[in-house]
């Protein structure tokens, strides 16, 4: 399957006169269940969120290729974070597992954001922070706790009071597609705050890659 990158291009923008509108730049490729071949459904989506960035950082200039489910998994219990028993296993990682995954294989840190329950408006100028600050900025993954779910966040966008984020969602498994379909199966939109779950937190890993400042 041949995969597809920059699946945003085109979006139509989640309101008609956005006030501030902030999105990642450079190019990613979209990793997503069973992209490589392997089933992965029903707990690979942060590994395939975690290539998502990894594949980012690498068309950056990072040296190293997009590590596949078992060097993730191979990593983590090289760096002491999990136990042997972890390679070929079907446990799935969170965002916490992605900064030390991320940090080792492309030498790049990365910070843990907590937003508590229904508290995603408060932490919403963070990152918005993120993708405004340089146009290099990486995407950022997050996962929750009732919302278990993995997502991936490109940008942001803002009008009065009302906030959005754009999200990728790696839980397609389907055949090969276009940036079209995934775009009207909404595996790629735009997602009101109101739109989160208020009873789950949620841990997002935000990579503190940036090479190029940039004015918005």
């Amino acid at each position: 399957m041949a995969l597809l990158s920059n699946v945003h291009s085109g979006l139509s923008d989640p309101t008609t006169s956005p006030q501030k509108k902030v999105h990642i730049t450079n190019s990613y490729v979209y990793y997503h269940y069973k992209c490589d071949g392997y089933n992965d459904v029903g707990w690979g989506c942060g590994y395939r969120t975690l290539q998502t960035i990894a594949s980012h950082l690498s068309l950056q200039g990072k040296a190293g290729q997009v590590p596949t489910l078992m060097k993730i998994q191979e990593t983590l219990v090289e760096i002491g974070d999990k136990e042997l028993s972890f390679i070929k296993s079907r446990e799935w990682i969170g965002s916490f597992e992605v900064c030390l995954v991320i940090d080792k294989l492309y030498d790049v840190p990365c910070k843990i954001l907590h937003c508590p329950f229904g508290g995603m408006t408060s932490i919403f100028p963070k990152l918005e922070e993120h993708f405004a600050k340089s146009s290099s900025a990486p995407p950022i993954m997050m996962g929750g706790d009732r919302d278990a779910s993995s997502k991936g966040v490109l940008g942001t966008c803002s009008v009065d009071d009302d906030r959005w984020l754009l999200v990728l969602d790696p839980h397609y498994q389907g055949g090969q597609t276009s940036a079209a379909e995934l775009q009207r199966e909404g595996y790629i939109r735009w997602i009101h705050l109101s739109e989160f779950d208020k009873q789950s937190f949620y841990n997002i890993c935000l990579p503190q890659f940036s090479n190029v400042l940039c004015t918005i």
